[in-house]
């Protein structure tokens, strides 16, 4: 009777056994659909919530509070992209609009300057002149940047030879830099570095790195393109550290306040690089900056 009893009692067990390990399963299951769901739901833009095929009321009433929560997650995302849309159109707006009564200022200034005025006019004019052009620049930057950070289609590629459109940008800078006392030692090799590029694109990115030299450089700037493909602008920068090396490409970031800057030129250069699928950056040793650009073949 004992012997009964004993198998009766381990059939029960097996049975209570085999339905928690069929209960573990199951949560498991459920767990399992909840992580990949949530995973999926993160970096989708969709309405779908996240479903399981369990009817454990925990798991269910779990499902239930992570979807208050993604409804919530994208409620939130759409009110930040439309900001964010509104922001940029505002951005472009703005720059844009500055550009009519800027134009009617020069306009002014060049009808002053055919009358007769005295020496204090005439360098309260040039003053005048001076903070109009900082003004147009500046705006123009800005109306460039938005432009760009607006624009959502990726730049076209074609083939572009390296050497020969960095020469090209050298030679467009080559007044801005010996005005300003900088001759530049340039190496470039003779073997043709061709890369798949936007050549308007890049040019603009030289462009700015030049600018940067131009308002940055303690006299000096080295420019060299290698075989593979990498260029580098280095020249001595006083008092710059590693730290302020590394924030060089953050938008509106400038190492001095007084620097006729927005902070947007490099901005502008790192978005346009990494848009081509190159890389950039910039690092600082013993008192020299380097910025360096690459585009794999």
């Amino acid at each position: 009777m004992s012997e009964i009893m004993l198998w009766a009692v381990i059939g029960i067990l097996s049975v209570v056994i085999a339905a928690l390990l069929l209960k573990i399963y199951l949560l498991k299951k459920a767990a399992y659909e909840i992580r990949s769901s949530f995973a999926s739901r993160l970096i989708t833009d969709t309405n779908t919530l996240i479903d399981i095929s369990s009817r454990d009321k925990s798991m269910c009433a779990l499902a239930d509070v992570i979807n208050g929560q993604l409804r919530e997650l994208r409620a939130q995302r759409h009110r930040y992209q439309q900001g964010d849309r509104e922001l940029k159109n505002a951005i472009i707006n703005i720059s844009h609009d500055l550009r009519t009564p800027l134009t009617a200022i020069f306009g002014y200034l060049d009808l002053l300057k055919t009358e007769e005025k005295t020496k204090t006019c005439e360098r309260y004019i040039d003053i005048i002149e001076n903070r109009s052009c900082l003004l147009k620049q500046l705006t123009e930057e800005l109306f460039q940047y938005s432009i760009l950070i607006a624009a959502e289609e990726t730049l076209s590629r074609e083939p572009v030879v390296l050497n020969e459109l960095l020469e090209e940008s050298i030679a467009a800078f080559y007044t801005v830099l010996t005005r300003n006392g900088i001759t530049p030692r340039i190496r470039i090799p003779e073997k043709k570095i061709l890369r798949q590029v936007d050549r308007a694109a890049l040019s603009r990115v030289f462009s700015n790195l030049l600018y940067n030299a131009v308002r940055y450089s303690g006299g000096d700037l080295e420019i060299v393109l290698s075989e593979t493909g990498e260029i580098i602008f280095s020249n001595s920068a006083p008092g710059l550290t590693s730290v302020q090396a590394g924030k060089l490409f953050d938008r509106f970031y400038t190492v001095e306040s007084g620097r006729k800057s927005t902070g947007l030129g490099l901005s502008i250069a790192k978005t346009l690089t990494q848009r081509m699928g190159g890389n950039i950056g910039a690092r600082c040793e013993n008192g020299i900056l380097y910025i360096y650009i690459f585009f794999s073949v």
